[in-house]
């Protein structure tokens, strides 16, 4: 019923405008001239009549009557008829009296008089048919003058219906007038509400508006629920003329993404009838979800400006689609769609905007293709992964794996044998991520060359899977830490260099690691002891415990054996233990917290008893106060399922900022939130996280409040507000008692990878079912082997979160197309894709 509705508005509307365009000959046939009776006699119920009243014309009436004249054939086309009424000598009615007659015009419907209208605010036609229509549309129009008379019509429309808000400078011009006509057309469809208030213009932009310019926004309240949210509002570029609204208003109606499942060449859409583009987003049913938010996501940006269409690879078989992710057709005849390779939404949008850019795309991917075709290597594929991409583009460039041992089936034992501690990474020679983790591994070789009594080695599972399989290893790469007589520690951080030679380091120490004097406690409370650690920066963390606290230093020494290689632990249990703890005024079972070399040691009791209790307590009083968040610490803070309260700095945070934080931070009650801060410069990941949480870039410093685990809501703190502790806790207050607005609310969908771990050597069993995994061969037995062709399509690599990934939960500027396949990791040209990956 609905798009018969929208056919019949749009049919008529055009009507309307041709008519409207044709030149008709004397507009004085249109204009009728009666006497009072016969004017009164004639009304119509229902029918509008525009009428004035008139004895002898004076020469200063004369413009007046011209215009009024002149507007008959534009009433005519809303079936407002225009009457000259020719008032008798000794006529001396209300309407014909001196003091009306010629200084009023009066709008009837029927016999019902609907506003008077001085003559001189009906100055031309546009002012005579805006402010007739006006009055007949009073109760279709609705006239504002604060914000909160337009939220509350806002709040009022949400989930029901959209809402077209039009600002111009003074009622009575051309733009009033093209306003009142499409209200005319579209009323029953939309909510038209006007303003004449440049205050109001002014609270409704995010930018500074020009208020001698008119403007109208169409406000989407019919898909927004939530009353705490704003509607979306898109603004209209093109100048307020009637036509120009109703192309507007034709778009806004257009669904926000089509679904194609024919040749491109054939579909034609509104946005295409229109004259503007109609961008592709290509997508196969393994990433229909994540292609049809990108989509959405695009079409939001662009909206008014280019159609945006989801293309499904599955349902059209073009060649063509396997080799790009983005199309662009342009409404000109016979320019043929475009294919195009694209990282992210951000080019899409630029791709819209800027018409050249797709010539420059094009023009590049053909020098690079030409470029590729005089490599001596016509092998070197281009992969749709960052890691694999890297890993291909430097595959000529020779590991130094002298240092690393490559262990087999036959010598696998053995060489755990030989040293004190032997570190295995157990990696896939074919698979891009392993390969990416032996380059950082062969830096740790290099880092820790000439350290006694560490053995770094490396088992190719491919060649020895069934060593792989007897160390439950699934997954590539791993990397396990065996010492003799202790079962052995798989690393689960970060694969940087710094990051694997670290735990390596701590790995070595035992933990906890046992201290006989206080002397030695001392020491390893400053970061002396034990020697081989000193060069590195850790926090140390010392359990004391006394003769009867037994079940608390036991749990203590199994905490250190699931944290070993992550931290440092020791543990004091000796006869003056008592004497130890007193000095930093705690009583046994205690934990001493030593941070910055021993300047600040914290005693805390230890009331928990259980293993994993200490565990969760020991990871988070290793936590700084008020830490600065990056990229590689971001995880240890999610853990904790808490609000976030991050201050934004473009550098270091000023020292009044820093040192309010911090009082905040420690006096915070019951640590319920995490209070942080990041700096852009040194994590440019976090000014995609803003654009995630607005719509445009807030000023810095920011501070912000985000419960990423608990409804996702998003708060900035008042700008205008000094960043103080006092002001932050009363603002605090305000958000728990409800008081403010989010400025925006995140998605609640889990944060998965797109993809499940793979079990490759069950899918290597399953690929060769005549070489047991258990089995092992040497090299020289083993049969050529190609890596088994993987159903569930490319390797993902799960990255931090950035803007782009939250930004994909909102709908914020700039994510990427990675998502769609085939997924890409950067601007440079895919050569043949490898499917086995």
């Amino acid at each position: 019923m609905s798009a018969q509705k929208d056919r019949w508005v749009s049919s008529f509307f055009f009507l309307l405008f041709c008519a409207s365009s044709i030149p008709t000959r004397g507009n004085t046939r249109l204009l009728q001239e009666l006497s009072p009776q016969e004017y009164f006699s004639s009304l119509q119920a229902g029918r509008a009549s525009l009428s004035y009243f008139s004895h002898n014309v004076s020469p200063g009436a004369q413009p007046f009557l011209e215009q009024i004249e002149s507007s008959a054939e534009a009433l005519q086309d809303y079936g407002i008829s225009v009457v000259k009424v020719n008032c008798p000598k000794e006529d001396v009615s209300r309407y014909c009296v001196k003091e009306n007659a010629l200084r009023k015009a009066y709008l009837f419907r029927g016999n019902v008089l609907i506003r008077e209208f001085p003559t001189d605010a009906l100055f031309d036609v546009n002012s005579i048919v805006a402010n007739v229509l006006f009055a007949l549309l009073f109760n279709e129009v609705k006239y504002v003058e604060t914000l909160a008379d337009l939220q509350n019509i806002e709040n009022a429309l949400k989930g029901r219906s959209n809402m077209v808000f039009a600002y111009v400078p003074a009622t009575g011009t051309a733009e009033h007038r093209a306003v009142m006509e499409a209200a005319f057309v579209y009323g029953t469809v939309h909510q038209f509400v006007l303003t004449t208030e440049a205050t109001l213009l002014k609270d409704t932009s995010n930018d500074e508006p020009d208020v001698s310019s008119a403007r109208l926004l169409f406000c989407h309240c019919q898909r927004t629920t939530d009353l705490a949210q704003p509607c979306r509002r898109t603004a209209m570029e093109q100048a307020l003329t009637m036509l120009n609204i109703h192309r507007h208003l034709k778009l806004m109606g257009a669904p926000l993404v089509t679904e194609v499942t024919e040749d491109p060449e054939k579909v034609s859409t509104v946005h295409l009838q229109l004259g503007l583009p109609l961008v592709f987003i290509l997508s196969q049913k393994e990433t229909y979800e994540a292609d049809r938010r990108t989509a959405e996501f695009v079409a939001w940006q662009l909206l008014g400006k280019a159609g945006v269409a989801l293309l499904s690879r599955d349902l059209v078989d073009l060649n063509v689609l396997l080799r790009s992710n983005v199309a662009l057709k342009t409404p000109d005849e016979g320019v043929p769609i475009k294919y195009l390779v694209l990282e992210d939404t951000d080019e899409v949008i630029t791709l819209v905007e800027n018409k050249s850019k797709v010539e420059q795309i094009q023009e590049d991917e053909e020098e690079e293709e030409e470029d590729e075709g005089e490599k001596e290597n016509n092998n070197q594929d281009i992969q749709d992964d960052q890691v694999v991409e890297a890993v291909s583009r430097d595959k000529k460039r020779e590991l130094p794996l002298e240092q690393i041992r490559a262990l087999t089936e036959e010598t696998f034992h053995s060489a755990l044998l030989e040293t004190a501690q032997t570190v295995v990474l157990f990696y896939a020679s074919w698979e891009a991520v392993s390969l990416a983790v032996l380059r950082s591994y062969t830096e740790v070789a290099d880092h820790l060359k000439g350290t006694r009594g560490v053995l770094l080695s490396r088992v190719n599972c491919w060649d020895w899977p069934g060593v792989c399989t007897k160390e439950n290893v699934t997954q590539f790469p791993a990397i396990k830490i065996y010492k003799k007589g202790e079962r052995s520690v798989m690393y689960n951080g970060m694969w940087g260099t710094e990051e694997l030679t670290s735990f390596i380091m701590l790995s070595r120490v035992s933990c906890p690691l046992k201290l006989a004097t206080i002397e030695e406690a001392e020491g390893y409370l400053r970061g002396e002891f034990p020697s081989e650690l000193s060069s590195y920066h850790h926090t140390s963390l010392l359990g004391v415990f006394s003769t009867a606290t037994s079940e608390a230093r036991e749990a203590f020494e199994e905490a250190g054996n699931i944290l070993s290689g992550h931290v440092t632990m020791g543990m004091y249990f000796e006869d003056d233990a008592l004497a130890l703890s007193r000095k930093y005024a705690v009583s046994p079972p205690a934990l001493l917290l030593a941070r910055s070399g021993g300047r600040s040691v914290e005693g805390i009791a230890l009331s928990k008893q259980s293993v994993q209790d200490m565990v969760q307590m020991i990871r988070y009083e290793l936590l700084d106060i008020f830490p600065e968040i990056t990229v590689q610490n971001l995880p240890r803070y999610l853990q904790l399922r808490k609000p976030f309260l991050i201050l934004f700095s473009d550098g270091d945070i000023g020292q009044m900022e820093s040192k309010e934080m911090l009082k905040l931070a420690k006096g915070r009650p019951q640590q319920a939130f995490v209070a942080c801060w990041l700096n852009l410069r040194k994590t440019p990941v976090g000014r995609g996280v803003l654009k995630a949480y607005f719509a445009t870039m807030p000023s810095l410093p920011a501070l912000i409040w985000v419960k990423l685990h608990a409804g996702g809501q998003v708060f900035k703190f008042p700008s205008e507000q000094s960043i103080t502790e006092m002001n932050i806790l009363s603002w605090l207050e305000k958000l728990k008692a409800g008081l403010e607005i989010p400025s925006s609310t995140l998605s609640e969908e889990d944060w998965k990878p797109p993809l499940p771990a793979y079990d490759f050597l069950q899918m290597m069993e399953t690929a060769m079912p005549e070489l047991p995994l258990h089995t092992s061969h040497r090299c020289g037995d083993t049969p050529a082997r190609r890596p088994p062709k993987n159903p569930g399509g490319d390797i993902t690599v799960q990255e931090e979160p950035s803007q782009d990934t939250e930004a994909e939960k909102v709908g914020s500027p700039g994510r990427d197309l990675r998502g769609t396949v085939p997924r890409l990791a950067a601007r440079e040209k895919q050569g043949k894709r490898h499917s086995e990956l």
